[in-house]
Parts: C-alpha cells; sequence; structure tokens
C-alpha cells in the first residue's frame, strides 16, 4: 500500500521542508538545516525498509501449496524456517487485525494460490479502495473504538466458533487492534461505554503494558480469547511487532496468545492509578464484581517462561521495532554518523525520556568530540494528561520538551531531534511526529508562540506546523512503535 499524502492542518502551515534560521545569526543555519534533511531521510529510509509489501516480499511466500514462513531474523531466538502444506486444509479463515491489516491481508492473499478456498475478515483504520471479495472489510476505531471495532470481532467470533479441524486459520495481527477491534466480554456493555473506558486508560499515565493488561481482561477478543475460540481449527500468528520483543503477547492486546497477566494485577492497577471512580457504571461494576473473569493461559507456567502455556497458537514475528532501529542505523552509517542505539527509556513519562536522551547525546558529545554522532531510541514514551489537551501527541510531546532542553543546555549547538511514530499518527494531530533543535522556541516565538504554555497545554502541533518541522507521511499502513532520532554535527 503506497504511502497517502497528507493535507489537514493544526495550525499555520508552512513548507514541509522550512530553511532554518538562526535567530540574528544566518550564517549558522546550514549546519541545522543539513542535520533536518540527514533526521527526516533516515526516517523514511526505516519506514520504507520495514514496509509491509517488502517484508512479506521476504519473509513468507508459497511452494505450491507449501506455505514458507521465515521469522524476523532480529527477534530471539533464531527460528528456522517453518513450512506447512495447505493442501490438506478446506479452508484457510483469514483473521487480519490492526493498522497494518489491510496491506498484510493484501500481501497474504496475493500469496496463496487461487485455487484454495479463503475466507476472512479485515479490520484496518480504514478500507481499502479495492477489496477482494473473500474478504469482508471493517473500518475500526483508533485510539478509541467504534461500530466496526465491535461488527468486526462478532463477525470474528462468529467465524472461529464455526471453523472445523479442517480449518487452518491465519491470524495477522500488528498494533493498532486493541481498540480497531474490540468487544466487551460481558454483553451489557456498551460501545460508549467501552469508548469511555478506553478514553480514561489512554489519559491514566499508566504504562502501554499496564494497559494492555486492564484491556485484555475486559474483552472477549483479547489476551488469547481470540485463539481460544477455535477450538478445532489449526490456527497461526503472523505479527507486526510495536512491542518489546520479549512482551509480544501485548501487540493488539495479545488476542491469539496466552496472557501472563492476572486478575490480581488488574485489582493492583485499577487502585495504583484510580481508574474506578473514572469508568462508566457498567465498567465499574464489571471490575468489581467478586468472579472477574480469569485469561487464558497457564500463569505459572507463563512466569516460569515455559512454552506450554495453554493456548497452542503458534507465532511468527514477521517485522518489529528492532527492524526499524536496524534500518535507522544502516541508513545513518551510510550518512555518516557513529551510532548508538538507546531503549533505556522505554515507556517512560516524555519527559524524563527527554532528559533522559538529552543528557546521554551530551555525554556522547563528549566522549567523541568533533565526531557525527546518532543516538537512536525505539519504543514509546507516556503523557498523563491533565486537562483537555490541544492538538498533538506523545512524540510532538517529546520533541517539544528536547527543544526547551536544547536552548538550556545546548544553545547554538547543531543537534537535532526527531520523534516519529511509524504508523504516520501521533496522538490527535495529523502529523506522525515532529523536528526540534536549539532554534525552535526562538523561532516560534517569532512567530507568536509561547513553546513551554504549548508544552503545559499538550497542543504542540500547532507550533510545529507553523514552524514547518512535522513529518506528514499520511497512514503507512505498519506500526513499528516509535522512532527517536537524536543527531550532533
Amino acid at each position: 500500500m503506497a504511502r497517502l499524502p497528507l493535507f489537514l492542518r493544526c495550525g499555520r502551515q508552512r513548507s514541509a521542508h522550512t530553511v532554518i534560521a538562526m535567530p540574528n545569526d544566518e550564517d549558522d543555519a546550514a549546519p541545522l538545516q543539513s542535520l533536518h534533511e540527514d533526521a527526516r531521510a533516515i526516517f523514511a529510509h526505516a519506514l520504507d525498509a520495514c514496509g509491509i509489501q517488502r517484508v512479506f516480499g521476504e519473509r513468507v511466500r508459497c511452494e505450491g501449496t507449501t506455505l514458507v514462513i521465515e521469522h524476523s531474523p532480529l527477534i530471539p531466538p533464531p527460528i528456522p524456517v517453518t513450512r506447512i502444506d495447505l493442501s490438506g486444509y478446506r479452508k484457510i479463515l483469514i483473521i487480519a487485525l490492526g493498522k497494518a491489516a489491510v496491506p498484510m491481508t493484501e500481501s497474504l492473499l496475493g500469496i496463496l494460490p487461487r485455487k484454495l478456498r479463503v475466507r476472512g475478515i479485515c479490520s484496518a483504520p480504514a478500507k481499502p479502495d479495492q477489496r477482494d471479495w473473500r474478504i469482508r472489510y471493517y473500518a475500526g476505531g483508533h485510539p478509541l473504538p467504534n461500530h466496526d471495532s465491535f461488527r468486526a470481532a462478532r463477525t470474528a467470533l462468529r467465524l472461529l466458533r464455526r471453523a472445523s479441524d479442517k480449518t487452518i486459520v491465519i491470524y495477522l495481527i500488528s498494533g493498532g487492534g486493541s481498540t480497531l477491534f474490540d468487544l466487551p466480554l460481558d454483553p451489557e456493555i456498551s460501545l460508549a461505554d467501552t469508548i469511555a473506558f478506553h478514553e480514561a486508560l489512554i489519559a491514566s499515565g499508566a504504562t502501554i503494558a499496564e494497559i494492555n493488561t486492564l484491556r485484555k481482561h475486559f474483552s472477549a477478543v483479547k489476551g488469547g480469547r481470540l485463539a481460544t475460540a477455535a477450538t478445532q481449527a489449526v490456527k497461526l500468528t503472523l505479527q507486526v511487532v510495536d512491542v518489546p520483543s520479549q512482551h509480544v503477547d501485548a501487540v493488539a492486546s495479545g488476542p491469539t496468545l496466552p496472557d501472563p497477566s492476572t486478575v490480581d494485577d488488574c485489582r493492583e492497577l485499577l487502585d495504583r492509578y484510580g481508574l474506578l471512580e473514572k469508568f462508566p457504571p457498567a465498567v465499574r461494576r464489571f471490575f468489581t464484581q467478586p468472579h472477574l473473569p480469569e485469561t487464558p493461559g497457564d500463569k505459572a507456567a507463563l512466569q516460569r517462561g515455559s512454552a506450554d502455556a495453554g493456548v497452542t497458537d503458534p507465532l511468527f514475528t514477521l517485522v518489529s521495532n528492532d527492524d526499524l532501529l536496524g534500518a535507522a542505523r544502516e541508513r545513518a552509517t551510510a550518512l555518516g554518523y557513529e551510532v548508538e542505539v538507546d531503549n533505556g527509556c522505554d515507556d517512560w513519562p516524555y519527559d524524563r525520556a527527554a532528559g533522559y536522551l538529552v543528557d546521554r547525546l551530551i555525554e556522547l558529545r563528549r566522549q567523541h568530540p568533533g565526531r557525527k554522532l546518532c543516538l537512536l531510541s525505539g519504543g514509546e514514551v507516556t503523557v498523563r494528561i491533565d486537562r483537555t489537551p490541544g492538538t498533538g501527541g506523545r512524540n510532538q510531546q517529546f520533541a517539544l520538551a528536547c527543544a526547551l532542553l536544547f536552548a538550556q543546555r545546548l544553545p547554538g549547538e547543531p543537534i537535532v531531534c526527531l520523534s516519529a511514530g511509524s504508523d504516520g499518527a501521533d496522538g490527535n494531530s495529523p502529523a506522525a511526529g515532529a523536528i526540534a533543535d536549539p532554534t525552535t522556541f526562538a523561532r516560534a516565538q517569532a512567530l507568536g508562540f509561547e513553546a513551554e504554555a504549548s508544552l503545559a497545554a499538550f497542543d504542540a502541533c500547532p507550533l510545529f506546523t507553523a514552524l514547518g518541522d512535522t513529518l506528514l507521511t499520511g497512514p503507512t499502513g505498519n506500526n513499528l512503535r516509535d522512532l527517536r532520532i537524536l543527531l550532533s554535527a
């Protein structure tokens, strides 16, 4: 799927490649301009290298009626090539969900022999213009579920419960599926209640792993329940991983994998973040019932790291955030940078993560004076929202926090920070992210913005848009977490 142009705006828009001018010192603009261009080039290369069609072409194929799957080489432990003979099955059932659901579905359909009987569903942010008659398409909601999110989940459960031992189910799972494909375990809970539940989780400041613990226990299709719906069928999962490699059960809240979290974990999180009073009454009643249903999986075996934990669905990781970082490293090295990767701030609050990475960059500059440096960081940061937010997201919030630190600690230095989502979206804005440098605050002030006020109001997008420093990719049809790129010349 080609990336779509995006012309939506969140403020005064200038050129996407604005020429950088240092206040009162235009002769020093060239190094910053070059760093801006290099950061964009590194991000674009990483996205292209991890495109779904390319990954499928490299790692999934059919040899006659034999499906051949190769695991991502960057996900330990190394797994040999897997071969599955499809000729013995009467039907192939595809269940695709998440931000990469459409290109994953299209890629798999292009590989499977036409003589095989294929049916399925695809729940993605938008329906494709060209649709295969064998697949039912749904435009689910993100970051909040919608009616199609519920319809897709209901249809999938109905198809899976009818599947026989002559059916092979191929789950195509990618990030974003937690809301694009959703259905409460309690049928009395409405869509409006479910939306309020997700809103409370997003604003809580909880990490994505903690949020997923609550989502899994709330849902009829998460935490392994989608796999257990097909009791007789042979099942396998192909995943695009947008979480740390040791937590692959968190992708789309783990619909086909055993869940290591417990009801006790849920109750501890509800108490820690004061969530019960923020939930609508129906959701509050669900979580406070004396016998809250447990998710599938042998919890003791999962805690021991056992592969036999009660849900027998084999998993194949096709591409992950590690692949995204690897491609970024490759491009940065080709551009002459000495590259360091540091994921130590994954799931940290955005301001703490900004401080950590800026400190790390300062230390690298001290260790390698005069060298071109690139500090890469993958994963996600968290934002705890205590008011009605403006327009932006965690990546633009992080970039603006870095801009403040640059202005305070590294004024006039040739450094930039790019932070963006591999899915092409950042919060409630039309941008994937933004680029910041030591001149960001001064340039914003010259245009009438108070950058610290924008930071406090969670309203970074209008500022970055006015500066021409947003990244507008449009939906990428992928989801491999976020990428942060800090460059120093």
